[in-house]
């Protein structure tokens, strides 16, 4: 990927502020293409692997959509279209609540399970692509990012 400046074609930047936010912005439209490219032989979209990511997560227990919004990446992102989407695909399954008729449960299928299970490694060698940085600076690059958000 090389510099920001060289990537967008910009001489310099107003101040080291604004030139953190452009790159943070530019790296992040670079990782989610990465993403998508990676996931699309598998017909999903990288929100869509982070709801199937979350449902594994509650090890077989049924959830709701609005919790699986509060732990989405993208905060943006409607999951109630995702889950609708992945439910068509048969890796999720919505049900009534029992013990209220106006919630609705989501439960991922093993199809979803599967899919995670046969993308775990193919994720894992191109997370280590993306980030292209050693071991120390990669903790030095998260530990500066979780400053970052205060």
């Amino acid at each position: 990927m090389g510099k920001i400046e060289d990537a967008i074609q910009q001489r310099e930047f107003k101040d080291p502020y604004n030139k953190a936010v452009v790159n943070l912005l530019y790296t992040h439209s670079y990782l989610v293409t990465a993403q998508s490219a990676l996931f699309k032989p598998c017909d999903i979209s990288p929100e869509q692997y982070n709801v199937l990511r979350i449902l594994r997560g509650q090890n077989g227990q049924p959830t709701t959509v609005s919790s699986i919004q509060d732990r989405m990446l993208n905060k943006m992102s409607n999951a109630s279209r995702l889950v609708e989407k992945l439910k068509t695909k048969g890796m999720v399954r919505r049900e009534e609540c029992p013990t209220d008729r106006r919630q609705v449960d989501v439960v991922i299928t093993e199809k979803g399970i599967q899919l995670l299970q046969s993308l775990e490694r193919q994720v894992e060698i191109a997370n280590r692509e993306f980030i292209n940085l050693d071991k120390d600076e990669v903790n030095q690059l998260n530990f500066l990012l979780d400053k970052l958000r205060g």
